[in-house]
């Protein structure tokens, strides 16, 4: 893991069971569970899944949305996700991704062509939905 260094540590998702995400981001989408058995076990407020070695989504509770008092008006984010997060993934691992959601029964986008990023152009990009409605984008570039 680089250490100090600038990255998107995480991004907290609201979800009506954070059990039943949990499965779909490790079962449909293959990505690590994060103190998955902790929190069905009680002993922390939420779970997450692993993006990459510096980074996780955090599956909130939206039942938890009334103890976000970290910053006045927090709790009104509660069912206001942004408009999509994006996974950055190589050539290989994008068209096994599409393929495991496919297999899952998971509706997809087209792959769409040259979509604008942080890294320029990537040649192939599809959109999906998690079942708590938040919207997903997926990419490779050419390296």
């Amino acid at each position: 893991m680089r250490k100090n260094s600038r990255c998107l540590d995480h991004v907290v998702l609201w979800v009506a069971d954070p059990v039943a995400a949990t499965g779909f981001y490790q079962d449909a989408v293959g990505l690590e569970p994060v103190r998955a058995a902790e929190y069905a076990e009680g002993k922390t407020v939420f779970p997450s899944v692993r993006v990459n070695e510096e980074t996780i989504l955090d599956l909130v509770p939206l039942t938890a949305a009334e103890h976000m008092d970290m910053l006045p008006g927090a709790a009104d984010a509660a069912g206001h996700p942004v408009n999509h997060i994006c996974l950055s993934l190589p050539a290989d691992a994008f068209d096994a991704l599409r393929a495991r959601l496919e297999e899952h029964g998971v509706p997809m986008t087209a792959v769409g062509r040259d979509s604008f990023g942080a890294r320029g152009l990537a040649p192939r990009n599809f959109y999906f939905r998690d079942p708590d409605g938040n919207v997903f984008e997926v990419r490779h570039y050419d390296d």
